[in-house]
């Protein structure tokens, strides 16, 4: 992978943080949610979100 210029490092950076703030929302709204099906559904964006984050992480490892 070619190196990542300034702007697409800050642009990562960002959907990075807003893949995290998703993850811990999700988290959050999951063991609050009464109902199952909507407890699943939080849980599981919220691993989605998780496991976006750790593809983007991935990119600044390389």
């Amino acid at each position: 992978m070619p190196n990542l210029n300034q702007l697409e490092l800050q642009h990562l950076r960002h959907l990075i943080g807003a893949h995290e703030t998703a993850y811990q929302k999700l988290n959050t709204f999951s063991s609050q949610a009464v109902d199952p099906q909507i407890k699943q559904m939080f849980a599981k964006s919220a691993q989605d979100a998780l496991n976006t984050k750790q593809k983007l992480l991935s990119f600044l490892n390389n």
